[in-house]
């Protein structure tokens, strides 16, 4: 990964994009883009369709649609009580425990503001209350207000909140940050079109920067409807099992380093798979193999039954700590990915057979 390429991906890092706020993030991606595309588009859902036309002439070409959900997962500013405290509620699945003591960062009207998230010292809490998983209405977001009015003057209720972004390189090419999931997989599914920008093909290649997928995979419905793609493939992270306390038997062995995660199962089309593993055989490329015996969790599950039917693909970028604030990726698995699917989409063409 070159230091351009590297700036992209913490470009998107440390622009905030909760689910249904992707504004600001699709102003990167796009700037990404446009030396790439032959045309971009964005749609009223919000989604950025990247489109590259067909070097070759050729009659009714397929259109390839590769995927990424540029949302996280955050918070909103759902009450602020009269000494200026300001009450909250979910966007996306979090893991409460993870989220007391960090710090926050409200994207208000005049600008963002710095705050905490917190509840009472543990030193006060009853006995039952340490022994049971606080909910949202037991926390408190902290800005240093002293009453009502003077929160909102920068607060406003519905208004998106991060946790503090930052991007940190630890040892051996491992990275963490929130939010990998998944802007690893837009800026796998842009650097595809900078790859592809430079490479013969006989399709029509729609890059798509997704969004609320965090809130049910909406992004990828209407973009997926709209483009009518014969091939979908879409990029997200999974679960790393390199760590203690996973369970193998479940999810399968994962390892940060070893290249991406190719899905098989029943969202995906064995033809599709199968040339995602003959282009990673190609280009010298690791990959890793999981099975999946139902509907993922992912854009794919949509894609896939979108209109009549997609052939559709799953790639993986192994992610550490799923939904934290520190969430753990390699490198090099996001290049080897993109080289993967650029591999892919310049080796297919209308005379393939996509019926399973």
């Amino acid at each position: 990964m070159d230091e351009v390429a590297k700036k992209f991906l913490k470009d998107l890092l440390l622009t905030a994009s909760p689910s249904g706020f992707e504004t600001s993030i699709q102003e990167v991606v796009k700037g990404w883009a446009k030396s790439c595309a032959d045309e971009i588009k964005l749609d009223t859902h919000g989604n950025l369709i990247a489109i590259l036309h067909p070097t070759k002439k050729v009659k009714n070409p397929l259109k390839v649609m590769l995927a990424g959900h540029c949302d996280q997962i955050g918070l909103m500013v759902q009450y602020i009580d009269n000494d200026g405290f300001i009450y909250v509620q979910p966007i996306g699945g979090w893991d409460i425990h993870l989220l007391l003591g960090q710090y926050l960062t409200i994207w208000g009207k005049k600008g963002p503001v710095a705050g905490v998230l917190s509840r009472k010292a543990i030193h006060l809490l009853q006995n039952d209350e340490k022994n049971k998983t606080p909910q949202f209405t037991d926390l408190w977001v902290d800005i240093g207000a002293t009453k009502k009015e003077e929160a909102e003057e920068l607060v406003s209720c519905g208004d998106p909140i991060t946790v503090s972004l930052r991007y940190q390189e630890l040892q051996n090419r491992f990275a963490a940050a929130v939010a990998m999931d998944d802007k690893v997989g837009v800026w796998v599914v842009m650097m595809a079109l900078k790859m592809l920008k430079e490479s013969p093909r006989k399709v029509e290649i729609y890059c798509v920067s997704t969004v609320q997928e965090e809130i049910g995979l909406r992004g990828a419905i209407t973009s997926s409807y709209s483009i009518n793609p014969q091939i979908g493939i879409a990029v997200d992270v999974c679960h790393a099992t390199d760590t203690p306390s996973n369970d193998k038997k479940l999810l399968g062995e994962i390892k940060l380093g070893s290249g991406p995660v190719l899905f098989r199962g029943a969202n995906i089309n064995k033809h599709v798979h199968s040339g995602l593993v003959e282009a990673a055989k190609k280009w010298d490329c690791p990959v890793q193999i999981r099975g999946v015996p139902k509907a993922t969790g992912t854009d794919a599950n949509v894609i896939q039954i979108a209109r009549e039917g997609v052939a559709t693909g799953l790639i993986g970028i192994p992610n550490r700590y799923m939904h934290s604030p520190v969430e753990t990726i390699h490198l090099d698995d996001l290049y080897y990915a993109a080289k993967i699917l650029a591999g892919f989409c310049s080796s297919i063409s209308p005379e393939n057979d996509w019926i399973p």
